[in-house]
Order: C-alpha cells, then structure tokens, then sequence
C-alpha cells in the first residue's frame, strides 16, 4: 500500500515528524540518506517549548531519564537568563546530546507503525494535483527534512535566500588527560573569546572554541589538536584525545516557503542558523510538531487543504524571529572590548523576562492556560470545559480560537 506521506531525513525533525503523523493515523515512509544513525550529537540541548511538545505525546520522562542535566537557565550571547519565573510547566532547559533525542523518537514512531529506511536517499520526485512520486514510489505528500543542503527544497526550486557564514567556531569531542568540569554551564564569553566544555559520557567532554584563531578559518580547514589544546590551556585544561571536531559557521539562511503544492521543508531544510543560544534542534522539533497534526487531520479528511498554508503561516515568522536572534547574538559575541561594553549595557537595558521568553520558544501562539498535557497524547483535538464555556484545543496545545488565550499552558 502506497504511503500517505514520504519524509526525507531521519534527523530529529524527521523522526518527530514520523512520529506524529503515525500517530495521527497515517501511513509514513522515512527515507534517510545515511547507512545508520551516526551516533554523534551536534545538539546538546532542549529548550522549555520542546519539553512541552514532547510531554504533549508522552514522551518527556523517557527523555529525562536520558538526560545528564537540567538548567534552570538559558542565555542569550552568554547573558543568563532566568527561566523559573516562565510561565510553563517545565521551566528548565534539559542537557541531553541530541542522539539520545533521536534514538528516543526513532522509537516512539517505530511503535506507532512509521517505517524508517536508511540507506535510501531521495534522488528525484515529480507532484501532481493528487501526489508525489518519489523515486517511483507514490504518495500523498512530500515533507523534506534532509538538512541545510536539502535535495527536496533545491529540486522544488524554493529560494533559501540570507548571508553565508562570517565566522568560524569549532566543536568538538575530546578527552582530557587530567580532570574536566563535573557539570553541565551556560556559556561564559570573555574578551578573548568563548570557551564551554562540557561533561558527556565515558570521560569524553564536548568542546565549543570561539575565539579570534577560530574566527579566522575557514569552514573547511581542518582542526588541529594543537589548536584544540591551546583552547583549553586557555581554562587551565589539557588535551587527551580528539574523537571528532569540526568547524561550523555563523551563515543564516531561510526558505522563501515552506509550502510547494504537496511538498513541504522543516528543520533545517527551511533554515539555518547559527547554534548561539541553543534553538536550533529545537526549531526543527518544533516544525515538525506543528506540521504533523496538521496533516495527519487532512489526510483523516477531517480539515480541508488550507489548514496546510497555517503551517507556513506560523512557523515561518517563527523562525525568522530566530534568525534575528542568532545574528543578534553573533555580534555580541565578538572578542572585542567595545562589545564587551556593549554586552554590559545591553544587560542593563533588556526585559529579562521577554528575552528568555524569547530562547525558551515561548514568545509564539496560544497555549490554552492550565491544560493537562497528558490530554494531546492522542495528537487529537479535545473540547474543554471552561468557566467561559466549552473551547476547542488544538493537538500541539493551542487554542482553536486565538483571541480566547491571553496567556499560554501554566
């Protein structure tokens, strides 16, 4: 039987997305490119709106138990921001490398029926009025989740228009030879740059450099140990072994649409960015989300073709407001004195609470105030009742009627 809906890539997004429709009670085929999960983690982190969207499906505790930390902090260019005054019912950011993410989501949409390929690349597709063909196979719909250089967005012929990258940092996995940091940090610039280092499993420690010699290379040059462990000396630390390290850039780019006829992009199919702040997986996760129910309820034939323009609609301002974010925070993490005195007084002047808002991925949309999560883990709409009357709630927790919520889930 042909599936309802083809997802290319088995990154987080992909595998949320797997997920959701699955359960929403559509046939789903996940194509990834790659033999197997690589195991490596580029994110290390989930903000308080991907703890809600994961408790809303049942799957935060799973994911809790996996995680090495929480943070009852984010931060904005290094700035802390306090998260135990949002208004959300898990005000935290969890510590977790973005593998166990996966592993936990490959199986949760395995379990609803989702059937995840590896191996298999999307090479070509074609769409019509009733579907997409994808290498031969026929389906309802198309969902690219294949990363920045996404095959689906470049043959839908979507502009991905933003700058490339300005600078570079370097990320890593190393070991030390002597004793590391015990626990999890928020970032903490100086004028030299910025150093994080972070405790993972099995005395293997995550590196994030950004100082001028980072700053200076190419996003292709390769990474030397010795650069490495001056990075560390640098915190009084020193280097064991590198088990992996790569340079990343600050380039912001974001699709013009995310909507083409039957073929849709999310994750960073639809935008990239740099990790300043930590929202990129995020993001994605949270594409997804919105995206899944959606059209699961369409091919259900229970909501017609134009509740799949909302997605568009909602997620793209969304991301754009992080890609002002990232680039915001690209500056101030300058090692430069003058920024140095920038950050102190943009610390003074900011609304702490609107920013953290802000990273947190709180900033958006209408959470019907004080709803039990545990009632979306059939990704289904629910009427509940209210002082005011009844008042139907969306499957990611938002209000069907906007101008009811003036406050999100507590």
């Amino acid at each position: 039987m042909s599936p309802d809906v083809i997802v290319a890539g088995a990154g987080p997004t992909g595998l949320m997305l797997a997920g959701e429709l699955a359960l929403g009670g559509a046939r789903v085929v996940v194509l990834e490119r790659l033999a197997a999960r690589s195991g490596q983690s580029k994110a290390l982190n989930l903000q308080p709106c991907s703890a809600e969207v994961l408790a809303s499906r049942g799957l935060l505790d799973d994911i809790l138990a996996l995680a090495p930390a929480r943070l009852p902090r984010g931060h904005f260019a290094g700035i802390p921001l306090d998260y135990s005054q949002l208004d959300t019912p898990f005000p935290y950011q969890i510590g977790i490398p973005q593998a166990r993410v996966e592993e936990r989501l490959a199986e949760w949409a395995r379990s609803l029926g989702a059937d995840i390929r590896y191996g298999t690349a999307v090479e070509s597709f074609e769409q019509d009025e009733t579907g997409v063909t994808v290498d031969g196979v026929r389906a309802g719909y198309l969902v690219g989740c294949d990363g920045a250089h996404s095959a689906v967005r470049k043959q839908s012929g979507v502009d991905f228009p933003g700058r490339d990258g300005r600078v570079c940092a370097v990320v890593a996995d190393v070991t030390l030879a002597g004793a590391g940091p015990a626990e999890w940090a928020l970032p903490a610039p100086k004028a030299g740059g910025m150093l994080t280092v972070l405790p993972l499993d099995g005395g293997v420690f995550r590196v994030l450099a950004a100082g001028p010699v980072q700053m200076a290379a190419a996003r292709t040059d390769p990474v030397p140990a010795a650069e490495l462990a001056d990075a560390l000396a640098g915190d009084g630390l020193t280097l064991g072994e590198v088990r992996w390290a790569s340079r990343f850039t600050d380039a912001t780019r974001q699709a013009a649409r995310y909507r083409t006829g039957r073929v849709f992009l999310a994750g960073d199919a639809a935008h990239i960015h740099s990790p300043a702040g930590g929202q990129g997986l995020n993001l994605g996760l949270q594409d997804a989300f919105n995206l899944g129910w959606k059209l699961a309820e369409v091919i259900r034939g229970e909501s017609g073709d134009e509740l799949l323009d909302s997605y568009h609609a909602e997620r793209h301002p969304v991301a754009a407001r992080v890609l002002q974010s990232t680039r915001a925070q690209g500056i101030l993490l300058v090692p430069d004195d003058d920024v140095t005195a920038l950050r102190e007084v943009f610390t003074e002047l900011i609304d702490a609470r609107a920013l953290a808002e802000r990273v947190a991925g709180l900033d958006h949309g209408h959470r019907f105030p004080g709803l039990d999560l545990t009632v979306l883990h059939d990704g289904r709409r629910h009427v509940v009742a209210t002082a005011d009357g009844p008042i139907e709630v969306r499957p990611d927790g938002f209000a069907a009627v906007p101008a009811y919520c003036g406050s999100r889930v507590a």
